[in-house]
């Protein structure tokens, strides 16, 4: 059975942005999309709210699948486009779709039928909790850089990312640049142990190294760049997602970025990163 690329939409700024980005990312994978709304009826049930009667929040939806449907036809009409009217939160919809989807895309930040749809919420709660890849699009859009940024740190999750990201870098022709922030440990107990910087940075340089030959040899074709960068990674993925078309990052990993967990690295890449954001974790034998 193949699985669709997933995109969540309510109609807004963001939505859109993320419908397009699905629509072209399941184009270059040879993918089916399905577009899918959840009436979110939650909101309604409090008293203070004025409650809408079902048929109004069902048009409403079916209205924003008609729309949306109609504008990836147009600019994808070879695309296979299913749609979906979904009853629930939107957290909980998405949840049960990533179960039989490739990936799921959303907006940063939605409204309506996604009214959770912000950085915080949704996206959040999803990403590193959804078995396959979570991509995270902002409303602004760019000019093309011909570009992916991807943060590797040896941990399975940072290998699902790579691949992902390298992936990714074939189907669009374009650059891929891996990036391992590394920083000198801190001993609480002995702050007087001392390292040699020189040292330390070879030992990462040549682990980058190695990695980059094993995915070289896997992604002939791309043209690949890693770097062993000593500072938190942060800053470091976030300033290079500025020129990115997408900035790759696991759901949680080790070593020398040992606080990339969702909360931390992820949480705070998918706060202030401009581009979009992908999410990966690695896949199991469960899922």
């Amino acid at each position: 059975m193949i699985k669709p690329v997933i995109v969540a939409t309510d109609g807004s700024p963001a939505a859109t942005a993320a419908v397009e980005w699905a629509a072209g990312d399941a184009a270059r994978k040879g993918l089916p999309l399905r577009v899918v709304h959840a009436v979110d009826r939650l909101p309604y049930e409090l008293a203070r709210y004025p409650v809408p009667t079902d048929d109004q929040l069902t048009w409403a939806g079916r209205r924003v699948l008609e729309e949306t449907e109609q504008a990836v036809r147009e600019t994808h009409p070879a695309l296979r486009v299913t749609t979906a009217l979904l009853e629930g939160e939107p957290v909980k919809v998405l949840r049960r779709e990533a179960a039989h989807g490739a990936e799921i895309v959303i907006g940063s930040r939605g409204h309506g039928g996604f009214a959770g749809m912000l950085l915080g919420s949704v996206s959040t709660h999803l990403a590193g909790q959804v078995p396959v890849p979570l991509v995270v699009v902002r409303p602004e859009s760019s000019a093309p850089h011909g570009l992916i940024v991807v943060g590797l740190d040896g941990s399975d999750e940072a290998e699902a990312a790579l691949t992902y990201a390298f992936e990714e870098a074939r189907l669009r022709s374009c650059r891929l640049l891996g990036l391992y922030a590394w920083q000198l440990p801190v001993h609480a107990y002995a702050p007087e142990i001392a390292y040699d910087i020189d040292e330390v940075r070879q030992a990462q340089e040549q682990h980058v190294a190695a990695v980059l030959a094993t995915y070289r040899q896997r992604y002939p074709d791309v043209d690949a760049e890693m770097r062993a960068v000593c500072g938190h990674p942060v800053p470091v993925l976030v300033e290079a997602g500025e020129k990115a078309d997408l900035l790759v990052v696991g759901s949680r990993g080790h070593g020398a970025i040992g606080s990339v967990v969702l909360g931390s690295v992820s949480r705070a890449v998918l706060h202030h990163a401009r581009c979009p954001v992908a999410v990966v974790r690695p896949s199991t034998t469960e899922e």
